[in-house]
């Protein structure tokens, strides 16, 4: 037997990257993140689109998938109060209300923070 790649390795997907340099921006009072990715890409988000973005089974309906987090409880002004990593995988985030149950993938940041409106 041979020691090459296996059936199962080849249906496996690549693993995410993470970014190469996660930052709050002092400058915004802790509304804002910054993500330097590997491909040289830089992206951003305000807290308040990560945190209507928030994956966790609080915000989304965990069997229809649908948004359950009323945009209208989310303040401009919200801010990140803490920035962990999960595992080499995600990004757990707590904001300024407290909620921090939110698990944020790499692909899911890198899709927020692509769309995310400029933050200022």
């Amino acid at each position: 037997m041979g020691t090459g790649v296996s059936f199962w390795d080849k249906l496996k997907p690549a693993a995410p990257v993470p970014p190469t340099a996660v930052h709050m921006d002092v400058s915004s009072d802790g509304k804002v993140l910054r993500l330097h990715w590997e491909d040289g890409k830089r992206t951003a988000s305000t807290a308040r689109a990560l945190r209507l973005a928030c994956p966790c089974a609080a915000c989304v309906d965990e069997w229809t998938n649908a948004r359950t987090l009323d945009p209208a409880t989310v303040p401009e002004s919200l801010t990140i109060l803490e920035v962990a990593p999960v595992g080499n995988y995600a990004l757990r985030i707590t904001f300024g209300d407290q909620h921090a149950t939110g698990i944020f993938p790499w692909t899911v940041l890198r899709e927020v923070t692509e769309r995310a409106p400029a933050p200022s």
